[in-house]
């Protein structure tokens, strides 16, 4: 009754894994769905991505479980890999691969060997996950002598292949791309931004994340640029219109106010719904297909925006990003990411799955 919805789009999702099978150009396609699919549901996206991806990327071992209990016979990545002995039991009865990038891992697997593909991560200049060259080599010999544990490749991640200025992406690049090659073994570095950008960095498997839910990697570049499909919409309605004079101020704080007479919208979406409550005066959103633009501040419950010069109307829809305001640019008013807006929606609106 509320009117605040979240619209999912699973042929979106399709066609923006179809779009990065092509920019792999024979690469192995694992598409990843963490974090509940970045906020699309973790079962609605994997299904989308089914038939156009070769695996499934998840973050931690309950993710894998979890598509596992939907049914999805896809190979699954677990980028985290185990963090205990049940964890690293539960791996091998999911058949899924794991990722090891740090020697307690392998002294792990050496005192509990059970059939495994792990795939070995090299720190290559990120410094967050994964073990400097000379150490991974060393981790490497390890396990291969594990019974029953199989070396499927090398993985790195790539610090800077989204920014405009980038030059640390070759380097990067050549550090895990030569260590595979020692080892005789298939690279995986690439994500969305590499897929796009760095056609060198696919090599044998690309990673995709952010560009299947319809959201651009690059500041620089919209999704639509990069013939990229819109994958939710998230809106509500107009529940209260009111006439405002010059000077009048709106919101809490009184943060913002009127230059001149004109018409403020009250709209039923707040931060308890999952839109960002730092999100500024000025941040766009469109109401009946016409853009305008949010002012005061964000409440639990409600925003406020500007109708001066629109015909709107009690119950008329707002879009808070969708067709004709995109999640990018919400995200960059916001000072964010879309990735946090999309894994932000909370439970309160509702789910509406487009067919």
């Amino acid at each position: 009754m509320r009117g605040t919805f979240l619209e999912i789009r699973p042929r979106a999702l399709t066609d923006n894994a179809r779009r990065a099978r092509a920019l792999a150009n024979g690469a192995r396609v694992f598409a990843m769905v963490k974090a509940n699919g970045y906020g699309h549901g973790l079962g609605l996206a994997a299904r989308a991505f089914a038939n156009a991806v070769d695996g499934l990327g998840v973050a931690v071992i309950e993710e894998a479980q979890a598509l596992r209990h939907l049914g999805l016979a896809h190979p699954v990545l677990v980028a985290e890999g185990f963090f205990d002995a049940d964890e690293l039991a539960l791996a091998s009865r999911l058949h899924a691969e794991v990722v090891v990038h740090s020697p307690w891992q392998v002294d792990l697997l050496a005192a509990r060997p059970a059939p495994l593909g792990v795939w070995l991560k090299v720190n290559t200049g990120m410094n967050r996950l994964g073990m400097a060259p000379d150490l991974a080599r060393a981790q490497a010999a390890r396990l291969r002598a594990i019974p029953g544990v199989r070396l499927l490749g090398v993985m790195s991640h790539f610090a800077c292949a989204d920014a405009e200025d980038d030059t640390f992406t070759d380097h990067q690049l050549a550090i895990a791309d030569t260590l595979a090659k020692e080892l005789n073994v298939p690279l995986s570095a690439a994500n969305s931004a590499a897929l796009i950008r760095y056609p060198e960095a696919r090599a044998r498997r690309v990673r995709p994340g952010i560009m299947l839910y319809g959201s651009s990697p690059f500041p620089w570049r919209s999704a639509a640029d990069l013939q990229l499909a819109v994958t939710q919409r998230f809106s509500a309605r107009l529940i209260a219109i009111n006439p405002i004079q010059a000077g009048d101020t709106v919101g809490y704080g009184a943060t913002w106010r009127a230059d001149a007479p004109g018409r403020i919208g009250v709209v039923a979406v707040g931060y308890g719904d999952g839109y960002p409550r730092h999100a500024p005066s000025g941040t766009p959103v469109a109401v009946n297909g016409h853009r305008t633009r949010l002012v005061g501040r964000v409440s639990m419950d409600m925003i406020t925006v500007d109708l001066t010069g629109l015909d709107a109307r009690v119950g008329d829809a707002v879009e808070l990003w969708g067709d004709t305001v995109a999640v990018d640019e919400v995200a960059a008013a916001c000072g964010t990411i879309s990735y946090e807006l999309f894994c932000q929606v909370t439970g309160r609106p509702v789910r509406v799955i487009a067919e």
